[in-house]
C-alpha cells in the first residue's frame, strides 16, 4: 500500500485496566498515563467506514462491561483506539444525526425538537425541516464533490429531507461495492437491532437487519415488500420481526444482571436487560459480517473504521435525558495496519466534531460555518476541547427546555421550565416493559428515593454533578458552597455557548418555525433551476442562495443513471441527450424538476 500522508498525533496511552460508568471521568492520579508524540500514516485519500448502532451506552467489554461477549467489537478495540468520552448533543437520534451530518449543533439550526416532520396533530404545528445557514452541506455531499463515493445503508433521520445530491446511494442495499473501480469511499452502515423498540413485547429481532449478512446482494429480501421499502423506508423500518422462538439466544435468559439504582430490581427489568444484551450480541455479529466483507475485498488496511452509537442507552432515564446516560456513547476507531492499537484517547469529543474530522482525514479543509472541530487529520484542531454541550427540547408530543455543559469531571444543567417535572410521558417510551414497571411501582408507592427522583413534580433551576464521584448524576451540588467556583465557571460557559450559536432555549416552537421560515406562513420552496446554453456549454443556476443542484444526464439510449450528480461547473451535454435537474436548499421544499433536451 502506498502511504503518502503522515499526521502527527498525540495519544494518551492508558496501561491500567478501566471500568466505565455513564459519567466516568478518572482523576489524574487514578491511572498511570504515558503521553507520547507519534505519527500516523494514511493513504492519500483513505476509505472511511462508519459502523453506527442505535441507543448505545457503555454496555460492551471494551468499555468495561463484560456481561456479553462482543468478539468483533473487541477485535476492533484491540486493533484500534478506544474513545471513552464521546458525547451526542442530544439524547435522541434525529437531532444527533443532524449534528453528525452538518457539524452544527441541532439547537442552532432548528433541529432539536424530536421530530420536526411528525406528531403535528399532537403539537398543532406544521411539519418543518431544520434550516441551517445557506452554505451548509451534508458532509457526504462535500466528500462527493471531492471525488468520494458515498453510500448510506440505510437510516437517515436528519430532521430534514436529505438532498438528492447527499449520497451516491442511500438504501438497504447501499454498499461500497457499487462504486467505480479504485474510487475512495465513505460508507455508512446503520445497525438498528439495539434501538429501544427492540425491548418492546412481543420480543424478536428485526428481519430487515439480516440484510447485513447479505450486504451488496440486491436480490436479497427479508419478508418486506421491496417496492414499499424503497419508497418509504422509514415506515417499513423494523415493521417485521422474528418471533422470540426464532430469535437467537446469545446469553442465558436467567442471567442475573447488575441493575442500576435508578431502575427497580424486578423480573421485568431483568428481562429487559437480557433483551438489551441479547440485541447487542446480534449487532456485534452484523458488524462482523460487514468487516468480513471489507477484508474479503482486500480493503481493511486502507480503510479507517469508526464504530459508535447515535447517543446513550435505550433504557428509561437513559435515552432522551441530558444525563450522560443519554448523551455518552462508545467509539472505537481502527486505523490502517493497526496503528495506535490497544490505546485509549480520553479527550472530550462531540458529534459536531465528526463532519470536520471526516473532511480533515480526506485532506479537505472544513468549511468555516462548521461549529465542531477536527480531532484527526490534516486540519486537526490545535487544542482539544475543554467542554461538551447538550440540549433537550420536545420529544414527540411533549416539550421541555434544558441545556447542559460538561468538562472532564463536572456537569452543569440549566432547567428553563423548573415548574415542570423531569419525566415526560412519551408514548413510544412507555411501550418498554421497564417503563411500564416504573410507572406501576410509582403509582403503588413502591419506588425508592433514587428511583423517584425522575418523577419529581418540579426541577431545580440549576444542577451540578461531580461525574467522577456520582456517575448516575443523583447528588446535585449546585447549592453546596464548596462548588460555587465550578458552578460559576460552567454557568458562564453555558451562557457563552448559547450566545455563540444563537440558541434561545425557551423560544416557543411556533416562533422557532417562523424564524426558520423568515416569517413566512409555509415552508419556503427552493427556486426552480435555470438552464443556459452558451458555446456548447450548459450552465445551471438557482436563485435560492445555498441551494445544491443535482442532475442526471440521460443519453440517447434512454438509460437513466441511478445517481444524481452534483453540479459544480458548466457541463458538456451530448447531442440527443436529456438532462434532468433539481435544486434544493436544506430545510426548504425541493424545487420542481426541470428537464431539457439537447437536439
Amino acid at each position: 500500500m502506498s502511504l503518502n500522508k503522515v499526521f502527527t498525533v498525540i495519544f494518551i496511552l492508558v496501561f491500567a485496566g478501566f471500568t466505565l460508568t455513564s459519567c466516568e471521568s478518572k482523576k489524574k492520579n487514578d491511572e498511570k498515563k504515558n503521553v507520547i508524540t507519534t505519527t500516523i500514516e494514511l493513504p492519500n485519500r483513505p476509505n472511511i467506514l462508519w459502523l453506527v448502532t442505535e441507543d448505545m451506552g457503555s454496555y460492551i467489554p471494551s468499555f468495561g462491561d463484560s456481561t456479553i461477549a462482543t468478539p468483533n467489537l473487541s477485535r476492533l478495540a484491540k486493533e484500534g483506539v478506544v474513545y471513552p468520552n464521546l458525547f451526542s448533543p442530544s439524547g435522541v437520534c434525529a437531532p444527533s444525526r443532524a449534528a453528525i451530518t452538518t457539524g452544527m449543533y441541532p439547537t442552532s439550526i432548528g433541529a432539536n425538537n424530536m421530530r420536526t416532520i411528525l406528531h403535528t396533530k399532537m403539537t398543532g404545528l406544521p411539519a418543518y425541516g431544520a434550516v441551517p445557514p445557506p452554505e451548509t452541506r451534508m458532509v457526504s455531499e462535500l466528500l462527493r464533490m471531492n471525488g468520494y463515493y458515498c453510500s448510506n445503508n440505510y437510516k437517515e433521520d436528519y430532521q430534514f429531507k436529505a438532498p438528492k445530491t447527499a449520497w451516491d446511494e442511500s438504501s438497504p442495499y447501499a454498499h461500497w461495492r457499487n462504486r467505480n473501480k479504485d474510487q475512495p469511499f465513505f460508507a455508512v452502515f446503520n445497525f438498528t437491532e439495539t434501538h429501544e423498540s427492540g425491548l418492546f413485547e412481543p420480543y424478536g429481532h428485526r428481519k430487515i437487519e439480516t440484510r447485513h449478512y447479505h450486504s451488496g446482494d440486491t436480490t436479497y429480501t427479508w419478508g418486506e415488500d421491496k417496492l414499499k421499502l424503497q419508497k418509504k423506508p422509514y415506515i417499513a423500518w423494523g415493521a417485521s420481526r422474528f418471533t422470540e422462538e426464532e430469535t437467537p439466544v446469545n446469553l442465558p435468559k436467567n442471567t442475573k444482571f447488575s441493575i442500576p439504582p435508578y431502575l427497580p430490581n424486578t423480573p421485568i427489568v431483568h428481562r429487559d436487560m437480557w433483551k438489551l444484551y441479547n440485541n447487542i450480541a446480534e449487532m456485534d455479529k452484523q458488524v462482523g459480517a460487514i468487516l468480513k466483507q471489507l477484508e474479503d475485498d482486500g480493503l481493511l488496511e486502507n480503510t479507517i473504521i469508526f464504530f459508535y452509537g447515535d447517543h446513550g442507552g435505550p433504557m428509561p432515564r437513559e435515552k432522551r435525558l441530558i444525563y450522560d446516560l443519554g448523551l455518552k456513547t462508545p467509539m472505537i476507531i481502527r486505523f490502517p495496519n493497526k496503528q495506535r492499537s490497544e490505546t485509549r484517547d480520553n479527550q472530550l469529543l462531540s458529534f459536531v466534531d465528526f463532519a470536520p474530522t471526516l473532511l480533515s482525514l480526506a485532506d479537505i479543509e472544513p468549511p468555516a460555518y462548521i461549529q465542531g472541530q477536527a480531532f484527526l487529520g490534516k486540519y486537526k484542531a490545535k487544542e482539544e476541547r475543554n467542554y461538551i454541550y447538550g440540549a433537550a427540547d420536545r420529544f414527540d408530543g411533549v416539550t421541555d427546555a434544558i441545556r447542559a455543559v460538561r468538562d472532564s469531571q463536572y456537569k452543569y444543567i440549566r432547567n428553563y421550565r423548573p415548574d415542570q417535572g423531569y419525566y415526560l410521558p412519551v408514548k413510544f417510551r412507555e411501550k418498554i416493559p421497564t417503563m411500564q414497571e416504573l410507572l406501576r411501582l410509582r403509582d403503588d408507592g413502591k419506588l425508592d428515593s433514587i428511583q423517584l427522583q425522575w418523577f419529581r413534580k418540579k426541577k431545580p433551576h440549576e444542577e451540578l454533578y461531580d461525574c467522577s464521584a456520582d456517575p448516575y448524576e443523583l447528588n446535585n451540588l449546585a447549592q453546596d458552597p464548596s462548588y460555587q467556583g465550578k458552578l460559576v465557571e460552567l454557568r458562564t460557559e453555558l451562557d457563552r455557548w448559547l450566545s455563540k450559536i444563537g440558541d434561545e432555549p425557551n423560544l416557543p416552537e411556533k416562533e422557532l418555525i417562523a424564524k426558520l421560515w423568515n416569517g413566512a406562513k409555509k415552508q419556503p420552496t427552493t427556486s426552480k433551476p435555470k438552464l443556459t446554453f452558451s458555446d456548447n456549454k450548459l450552465t445551471i443556476s438557482c436563485a435560492t442562495i445555498g441551494a445544491s443542484i443535482g442532475y442526471k444526464i440521460i443519453p440517447e439510449n434512454g438509460k437513466t443513471p441511478k445517481t444524481w450528480s452534483i453540479y459544480q461547473k458548466p457541463l458538456n451535454l451530448p447531442k440527443h441527450a436529456k438532462i434532468v435537474v433539481q435544486a434544493y436548499r436544506i430545510g426548504y421544499v425541493p424545487s420542481d424538476i426541470v428537464t431539457e433536451n439537447r437536439i
